[in-house]
C-alpha cells in the first residue's frame, strides 16, 4: 500500500495534468469554430473547381492530346500517396485514422506488384509511416513553424507533385486527409488528384453550359495545377478543423478521467489516514491499559 506523502504527491500530480488538459480543451474549442468554417467555406470552391475541369474536360475534341495532368501518363505502374497529417500530438486517434487509410491503400499496391512511393505532409505520419514504409518515402515536409493554414503552404506541395509528374517520377497520385464531419466524428479520406479521377467527374453537376475563351486546351494547362493545389488546401483545411475537433473531444475525455482518478485518490487517502489514526488511537489505548 502506497505511503499517504505518496498518495498526496500523487493526487497533486493528477490534478494539475487535469489543469493542462482542461486548459487544451478550451484552446482547442475556440481553434475549432474558425477552422471548422474555414473548412466549409473551402468545400464550395474546391467543388466547383473540379465541375468547371470536369465541363472543360468533356469539351475537349482531342482527348488523347489532353492536358497529362488531366488524362494521366496512360500508365499505372507507379502510385505517389501524399499523407496529410498533423505537426502536433494529443489530438486522439486523428493521424491514427489516416495512416490506417493510408496503409491499407499502401498494401493493396504493393499486393499488386505495383511501386509505391511516399510523401509525408505533416512529422507524426512520418513518424508512423518510417516504422514499415522507411524506403517508399521520398520526401517529408513539415508546417510545424506556420501559425495558420493558408494557400501559399498548399501551392508549395502541389509544386512538388506536379514538378515529379513533369519528370515522369509517378503516374497516379492519392492524397490522404481527415473530412471533418463533427467534433466526435472525422471521415479518412482517399482523393486521387492526378489524374482527375473519372467518379469524381461523374458526381460533379454538369448542367451548366459554358463558353470558354481562349480554347478549352489553354485554360486547363493554367487551371489543372491550381485545382491541385485547391485540393490539397482543401484537404489542409478539413485536416485543421479535424485535428481541433478530435483534439477537443480527446482533452475533454482526458480531463473527465483525470477527475475520476483523483476521487478514487482521494478515497484512497482518506482510508489509509483513518487507518493510520486508528493504529494511532489503539497503540495509545494499549500503552495506556499496560500502566
Amino acid at each position: 500500500m502506497a505511503s499517504l506523502d505518496d498518495l498526496k504527491k500523487r493526487i497533486v500530480s493528477v490534478k494539475s495534468t487535469q489543469k493542462i488538459t482542461k486548459a487544451m480543451k478550451m484552446v482547442a474549442a475556440a481553434k475549432l469554430k474558425r477552422a471548422q468554417e474555414n473548412a466549409e467555406k473551402g468545400r464550395p470552391y474546391s467543388e466547383k473547381m473540379n465541375n468547371i475541369i470536369t465541363n472543360l474536360s468533356s469539351a475537349i475534341s482531342d482527348k488523347e492530346n489532353a492536358p497529362k495532368l488531366l488524362s494521366g501518363s496512360g500508365e499505372n505502374k507507379i502510385h505517389l500517396c501524399v499523407v496529410m497529417t498533423s505537426d502536433r500530438g494529443l489530438c486522439g486517434g486523428f493521424n491514427t485514422n489516416i495512416i490506417k487509410k493510408a496503409k491499407a491503400y499502401f498494401e493493396k499496391i504493393k499486393t499488386d506488384g505495383k511501386t509505391l512511393k511516399i510523401i509525408t505532409v505533416g512529422s507524426k505520419g512520418f513518424d508512423q509511416l518510417k516504422r514499415t514504409f522507411e524506403d517508399n518515402i521520398i520526401e517529408k515536409i513539415s508546417f510545424k513553424d506556420s501559425k495558420n493554414i493558408n494557400y501559399f503552404d498548399a501551392e508549395k506541395v502541389g509544386k512538388i507533385i506536379i514538378e515529379k509528374f513533369d519528370k515522369k517520377e509517378f503516374d497516379i497520385c492519392t492524397i490522404f486527409y481527415n473530412k471533418f464531419k463533427n467534433v466526435i466524428t472525422q471521415i479518412p479520406q482517399a482523393q486521387q488528384i492526378i489524374p482527375l479521377k473519372g467518379s469524381e467527374a461523374e458526381g460533379s453537376s454538369s448542367e451548366d453550359n459554358y463558353e470558354f475563351e481562349p480554347e478549352e486546351d489553354e485554360i486547363l494547362s493554367n487551371l489543372l495545377p491550381k485545382n491541385i493545389s485547391t485540393q490539397i488546401f482543401k484537404a489542409m483545411l478539413e485536416n485543421s478543423a479535424s485535428e481541433q475537433g478530435s483534439r477537443m473531444s480527446a482533452m475533454d475525455n482526458a480531463t473527465r478521467n483525470a477527475g475520476e482518478m483523483v476521487d478514487k485518490l482521494t478515497i484512497e487517502y482518506n482510508r489509509s489516514r483513518q487507518a493510520a489514526i486508528t493504529k494511532e488511537l489503539i497503540e495509545i489505548i494499549s500503552g495506556a491499559e499496560s500502566l
